[in-house]
């Protein structure tokens, strides 16, 4: 499922990221790598605040429509 549709606060696995190269590249510098344990903390505007690595980061929808996870 796309992390855009997790529930807040449950820590699910990135699967895979889907996007041209540019997008992947953009992601798995933000730290979403195949593998990587990911939440989201909240919503804001149609943004997503996600916790990845320690860090909290900010998502648009598009983009969290392309990081595929599982519980």
């Amino acid at each position: 499922m796309p992390l855009s549709q997790s529930k807040h606060g449950e820590d699910v696995l990135v699967k895979r990221i889907g996007g041209s190269e540019s997008i992947k590249k953009h992601l798995e510098t933000l730290g979403f790598t195949v593998g990587s344990t990911v939440s989201v903390i909240s919503e804001l505007a149609g943004s997503l605040i996600v916790n990845v690595k320690d860090s909290r980061i900010a998502l648009n929808r598009e983009l969290a429509n392309r990081i595929f996870v599982s519980i």
